[in-house]
């Protein structure tokens, strides 16, 4: 299966022959001379031969001295059956191809529903590397999904309210990347809240040519689907976890209403009565009772914009709150048996494909399709949502991601490690197509990140591992006095795909584990960053590799029907 191949629409599907339907026109030989089935002659009375053939019989012999027009006799069945066989296989035949060719005009008619945006309009130095196959040759699957604030439309703006923003740039109110495992038994989702602040890269706007530069200071996340589209979210993405995005899926207000309403609502719980409104008119408008309620249309928008009424009232309450009503879909989905249904599903696909953006090679009826059959695979049980780790920043009005946290979720997901802790134990090193050079060839830089919230940092740290590591053989090591960075574990970081196997020799020679190896656009070299677990001697004892979540990663299970939102009692009735 390949879900990101792209069918040409000129491909007609095809139409099964008699034998696919179940008949056989060799069933009757030419001159009625026998009459097989599948299983072999059948034989017939009145004198059929022992190898269940009938003997030749003309008008003139019929078995009751009657023609073979079957008026006068029974001669004639043979010829007569296999002309009524015949002439019911051209009408079929014409009523077939009738319904291939509706179904064809149909299939173009979805794919023309289709958006399509370009993948990635970032800079090709940033783009993360694919995914590698595991042992059996299977690949996972890494696809954004991107809910617009759009106002670019009358649905649009009644449902978004805030005239003053028509028809202005959009932002990625919701960022989900969706993780489906290799071996298609797990996936694991990570949400992204609105407001997490860190830098975008340049990105190119592939309608209008017009580039973006990189932002030089930490930006609302959600600010870069307005600075060319879908792909500078993807881009953004990618510059921060160094996860390869395969594809990426874009719904805006509207489409989220048309959907729950094809889908015929979604149930959702909170703890208590919660009308989401302020006294100055914040607030998404949400008015539900206590309990479960199956949410559609308008009020499905409502749910998934609440912000002011769960938890803290913050944007991690709302991501939480987009968990459950994700998870409640997905069960709804495969437990309604009213969505068997072909009308409904007529319309399920008429509403989703005039919702969605996504990207070309996700551009068809058929790739949708084919990527439905493999998220199909993964049991509810082993679906597992959580928002990334974040810290509130200094003024504590937005959050950045957590460094050590963020880092190893990302690490779990490029590692194809599965959020839930349930998969077996992954510890093969990894491995690169890029040559090493030779290690006094190698030129790394030293930064001294050994600081821990406890511990200042360790004087002349740097310098004492770059000795270190000229005695090795790597004589281009130098100091780097003019970073100095906080991270727990001791990493070595890259730039560019022509730096990894620099990267991995250096790890193999200090003992270093090459899971500990990243790639970073913030380095411009080979950058090996001491951190708090070297604080002291000459060789490093590499912590054992922990492949558990971190416990700031809440998880949310796609299995759990209990789940229910805590409501800010600010916001009860």
């Amino acid at each position: 299966m390949a879900p990101s191949s792209v069918r040409g629409e000129g491909a007609r599907p095809r139409v099964p022959h008699a034998g696919e339907l179940g008949w056989d026109d060799s069933m009757y030989d030419e001159g009625g001379e026998s009459v097989r089935t599948a299983d072999g002659p059948r034989p017939r009375p009145d004198g059929d031969r022992a190898d269940g053939t009938v003997p030749l019989r003309t008008r003139e012999q019929g078995p009751h001295g009657g023609d073979d027009d079957g008026r006068h006799g029974t001669t004639g069945r043979p010829r007569r059956r296999r002309r009524i066989l015949r002439w019911s296989a051209m009408v079929l035949s014409v009523l077939i191809l009738g319904t291939a060719g509706a179904g064809y005009l149909y299939y173009r008619h979805l794919n023309s529903n289709l958006k399509k945006d370009d993948l990635n309009i970032g800079d090709a130095k940033d783009r993360a590397a694919k995914s590698k196959p595991n042992a059996a040759g299977q690949t996972p699957l890494n696809i954004l999904l991107i809910g617009s604030d759009a106002r670019n439309s009358a649905a649009n703006q009644k449902l978004g309210g805030a005239k003053d923003t028509f028809d202005t740039p959009p932002r990625a109110d919701v960022q989900m990347l969706l993780h489906l495992s290799a071996d298609r038994t797990n996936m694991s989702v990570v949400s992204m809240p609105r407001d997490t602040l860190l830098q975008i890269p340049k990105c190119t706007d592939p309608k209008t040519g017009k580039t973006y530069a990189a932002s030089t200071s930490l930006t609302m996340t959600n600010d870069s689907l307005g600075r060319g589209g879908p792909g500078c979210t993807v881009a953004t993405w990618e510059k921060l976890t160094d996860i390869h995005i395969d594809h990426f899926i874009m719904v805006d207000f509207a489409g989220v209403v048309s959907m729950a309403d094809a889908i015929g609502g979604v149930p959702v719980c909170v703890d208590a009565n919660i009308y989401s409104h302020t006294s100055t008119g914040h607030g998404s408008g949400l008015k539900l009772e206590k309990g479960t309620t199956s949410v559609k249309g308008k009020q499905a928008l409502q749910w998934l914009r609440t912000r002011y009424g769960f938890e803290d009232g913050s944007d991690i309450g709302r991501t939480k709150a987009q968990h459950q009503y994700m998870n409640s879909m997905v069960r709804q989905l495969r437990e309604n048996a009213t969505l068997s249904n072909p009308g409904k599903l007529r319309g399920l696909a008429e509403t989703a494909t005039s919702a969605l953006t996504v990207d070309q090679s996700l551009g068809t009826v058929g790739d949708l399709y084919d990527l439905s059959k493999e998220l199909k695979k993964v049991p509810t049980k082993r679906i597992t949502m959580t928002t990334m780790p974040w810290v509130y920043s200094s003024d504590g009005n937005r959050v950045l991601p957590k460094a050590t946290d963020a880092d190893k979720v990302w690490r779990l997901l490029r590692e194809d490690i599965a959020l839930d802790g349930k998969d077996k134990k992954k510890t093969a090193e990894k491995t690169s197509s890029d040559p090493a050079a030779a290690d006094d060839k190698i030129a790394v830089q030293v930064q001294n990140g050994t600081r821990t919230s406890a511990l200042a940092p360790v004087p002349g740290r740097a310098s004492a591992v770059t000795e270190l590591l000229v005695g090795k053989g790597f004589t281009r090591a130098k100091a780097d006095a003019s970073a100095a960075p906080v991270e727990d574990t001791t990493l070595i970081r890259y730039p560019s795909a022509d730096l990894e196997g620099d990267a991995l020799r250096l790890a193999k020679a200090l003992g270093i584990s090459s899971h500990a190896v990243e790639k970073s656009t913030d380095v411009s070299g080979v950058t090996l960053v001491v951190g708090a677990d070297w604080r002291e001697g000459t060789a490093y004892k590499a912590p054992e590799d922990d492949d558990s979540t971190p416990a700031s990663a809440k998880l949310d299970k796609g299995s759990d029907t209990g789940a229910c939102m805590h409501v800010n009692p600010d916001y009860t009735w």
